[in-house]
């Protein structure tokens, strides 16, 4: 949710250059089922636009409806929308509308954080009923630093609350530079990763040849910047070349990513397996436990589009600490908290 929070401070930031106020909507509670989970967000500008979505697309023309009482006044309000009668979720849902309006100070930080890949914390103080309150409203905390998000905010903290910790986005370092790249490139900056795309400086490719690629990164196996890697990042090898592959693999055993993806079938995988420990004999094994090939899951992926699918659907999986399974044979919740 760390990406969706930074989309929506973007979009605030242009909005007030235009002079638009904004008013942010968070699910702060929830009985039964849910599309989505609390601490979802979303963003309302005073012209109607939005940023981000709290259901599938039911709920936020209410929200929408309902936050111009909050764009009149001023003053916070908490919305309930039972599903029970009006979607197929079966869940009532609680909503925190309140003015978003950030201070200076507070964007400044929360754009430094989003660089030091550091976790924050937001806590949103409500009451489960249908009104308003000077009382209610959300901050969040940065390092030893806390924030409200609108300047009248002075937490009552008598109130329900609801915290939520946001641990930063998975970094995600692409390593090629073929036409499979571009699509994994693409798919997973749509969902919110930071994409790096790490290429060999003698290929004739920009940044503009990957969509969604934050970075570009133009340095062979020996300068590879292996300190920018985190425990949330993740490393797919797509060089189709399998000499690249080792020199990287060489690299990328003293990493600290919780997945290592290579293209290629299984015995491509054990090959460079067993170079790269004659190469490195002091290897650790949970480096070999982080590395998954061929990557991705079994979908039966057949063009690029498919196996970006397949490949992010591994990472996924691996750092949810999950197996695949159908949802239909899934027993209770859906979503459980390490979603």
């Amino acid at each position: 949710m760390t990406h969706e929070l930074k989309n929506i401070f973007t979009t605030y930031e242009t909005a007030a250059k235009s002079g638009l106020r904004s008013v942010m909507a968070t699910v702060v509670a929830l009985n039964g089922s849910s599309y989505r989970k609390p601490g979802v967000r979303m963003l309302i500008l005073e012209n109607g636009k939005m940023e981000g979505a709290v259901s599938g697309g039911c709920v936020e023309k209410e929200i929408v409806r309902q936050a111009e009482s909050v764009f009149s006044t001023g003053i916070p309000r908490v919305m309930i929308y039972d599903g029970r009668y009006r979607l197929g979720c079966e869940g009532i849902l609680y909503i925190l509308i309140e003015p978003f309006v950030p201070s200076s100070a507070l964007i400044s930080d929360f754009k430094k954080h989003l660089r030091s890949r550091e976790q924050c914390e937001i806590t949103s103080y409500f009451k489960k009923a249908e009104q308003e309150g000077t009382g209610f409203g959300s901050i969040i905390e940065i390092g030893a630093k806390t924030y409200p998000f609108h300047q009248d905010l002075s937490p009552d903290e008598s109130l329900e609350c609801f915290t939520q910790e946001l641990s930063p986005s998975i970094r995600l370092f692409i390593i090629g530079s073929e036409h499979d790249a571009v699509n994994l490139s693409s798919l997973a900056s749509q969902m919110g990763m930071e994409v790096m795309l790490v290429v060999n400086p003698m290929e004739e490719k920009t940044q503009e040849h990957f969509p969604g690629a934050m970075e570009f990164l133009p340095v062979l196996p020996e300068t590879f910047p292996i300190d920018e890697i985190d425990e949330e990042s993740a490393v797919v090898l797509m060089n189709h070349s399998y000499s690249k592959d080792l020199q990287f693999l060489i690299k990328l055993q003293k990493g600290k990513q919780f997945y290592t993806g290579i293209l290629g079938p299984n015995k491509r995988r054990e090959e460079l397996l067993n170079e790269l420990m004659e190469h490195c004999p002091e290897v650790e094994l949970e480096f070999l436990d982080t590395v998954h090939g061929p990557a991705g899951i079994d979908i039966g992926a057949i063009t690029p589009q498919e196996i970006a699918v397949s490949i992010l659907s591994e990472v996924l999986l691996q750092h949810r600490g999950r197996v695949p399974l159908k949802l239909r044979d899934k027993k209770g919740s859906i979503h459980t908290s390490s979603s």
